[in-house]
């Protein structure tokens, strides 16, 4: 019996990912990884590797300094089993609710793989790989071309940092092999669009790329997922360069010094980024209290789900705008691109909202009691660490060790526990013999 509940699907995962970490952080912290002599402090490794397998970007010392090119090869490793890892785990254990529960309620989880048309397993993981490779190649082989020819780089280095970029961004995840990390490049369209790409594909989720890949034009034909996921993400895209663009826009710290194009880039380029890449091109310490404010929405939201990137999902926010649009419409049912929502997918997105923002508020809490920093830098990193997104006000490496341990539990719980979560209730799912009698609370 007990051997069964280890590998229930929705604790397989979790510990999937523990032993990753753990596997991570031992050889991170053979003296061979570290650039300095002798082996790198536990607790540096310990989140280094979380962040990397959680695919989140944090990071506690200066990534190309700190760590040798072994270290930085671990690191990359790290990186690419775990984005690898979420998209087949997130798609197979979709899959395997939606055969368990197709004559039963349909649950968020078979929502997101509704339009997937898939024989096997084999299948899914191949198209997984295909996706992955393919991005990651192409853009790897762009900015290396760039670094070459544009910034003399050898081409033994160019093929590096192009690699490492590439694996970073389609798996937003946010490391750089740069100790300013895309600073230097603000300006340079040829190096950020790129990158852009690789985080916008990695982050739609692979239910949504396999769909476009099957009717890429038919788009009466997706999914409500794929619409849902494709419209949400480019609105959140257009109005995030908007606010970043008025709020940072005389700021000469960030974009005030900037032509407007390399301006129009770079918010551009950070509205992307914080939904969960956590690369940067400005100074996020020096942005206006307002765009962090802007940030926090980004970060929370996130992306596609099944995919690379965190948060509480592009599909589960709007999801929750529908329910709130029937409501104030006085509206019965819910409805979305002209099909019915239902009853158990809104209270699996009401139910992945409260935890997030109840995960995200305990860890502020947590942080303020361990750490003296002003409050809204210590949001940012709470939510910036659950929402596995990595972008920091320049704190991180300036939190007490508690603090730090802090940040990896929401590293680890944003990541892992979306997966769990929803997984763990759809397959709990099941209609009672009985109702007890209604009564209606005063709301509001």
């Amino acid at each position: 019996m007990q051997r069964h509940g280890i590998r229930h699907p929705a604790r397989l995962v979790p510990l999937a990912f523990l032993g990753a970490i753990l596997l991570g952080t031992a050889l991170l912290m053979l003296p061979v990884a570290h650039a300095g002599p002798g082996a790198a402090a536990p607790l540096v490794a310990l989140f280094t590797a979380v962040s990397a397998i959680c695919v989140t970007g944090l990071s506690v010392v200066d990534t190309p300094v700190y760590w040798s090119p072994f270290g930085q090869v671990v690191i990359l490793g790290l990186i690419q089993v775990g984005g690898f890892g979420i998209m087949t785990g997130a798609t197979l254990l979709g899959l395997l609710v939606s055969r368990r529960l197709r004559l039963g309620t349909r649950l968020i989880a078979q929502v997101e793989t509704r339009g997937l048309a898939l024989g096997d397993v084999a299948a899914v993981v191949r198209l997984v790989v295909l996706a992955t490779v393919t991005v990651e190649l192409a853009v790897a082989a762009t900015l290396a071309l760039r670094l070459h020819l544009g910034y003399g780089e050898p081409w033994g280095a160019a093929l590096w940092h192009g690699l490492f970029h590439a694996v970073s961004a389609f798996n937003n995840a946010g490391f750089s092999t740069f100790s300013d990390n895309l600073m230097r490049f603000e300006a340079d369209a040829l190096v950020i669009v790129p990158v852009m790409l690789a985080i916008v594909l990695g982050g739609l989720g692979f239910p949504v790329l396999h769909e476009l890949r099957r009717e890429p034009r038919r788009w009466r034909r997706w999914s409500v997922h794929t619409k849902i996921t494709l419209f949400g993400s480019a609105l959140l895209i257009v109005a995030g360069m908007l606010a970043i663009l008025a709020y940072e826009w005389r700021n000469p710290l960030t974009l005030g010094e900037l032509t407007p194009a390399a301006r129009l880039l770079g918010a551009l380029f950070h509205s992307v980024s914080a939904r969960t890449a956590g690369f940067n091109t400005l100074d996020v310490g020096a942005m206006q209290p307002q765009t962090l404010a802007v940030h926090y929405v980004l970060m929370l939201i996130g992306g596609g789900s099944a995919g690379t990137a965190g948060g509480i999902k592009v599909t589960t926010f709007f999801l929750l705008g529908f329910v709130v649009w029937a409501e104030v419409r006085g509206s019965r049912e819910t409805t979305a691109f002209r099909r019915s929502i239902s009853v158990e997918a809104q209270r699996q997105a009401l139910t992945v909202v409260l935890l997030a923002v109840g995960a995200v508020a305990l860890g502020t809490l947590a942080l303020q009691t361990l750490a003296a920093f002003p409050l809204e830098r210590l949001l940012f990193e709470a939510i910036s660490a659950f929402a596995t997104t990595g972008l920091s006000t320049g704190i991180t490496a300036e939190l007490p060790p508690a603090a730090q341990l802090v940040l990896i539990v929401l590293m680890f719980v944003g990541r892992v526990g979306t997966i769990t979560v929803a997984t763990a209730l759809a397959l709990r799912g099941r209609r009672a013999d009985y109702r007890y009698p209604e009564e209606r609370p005063i709301v509001g």
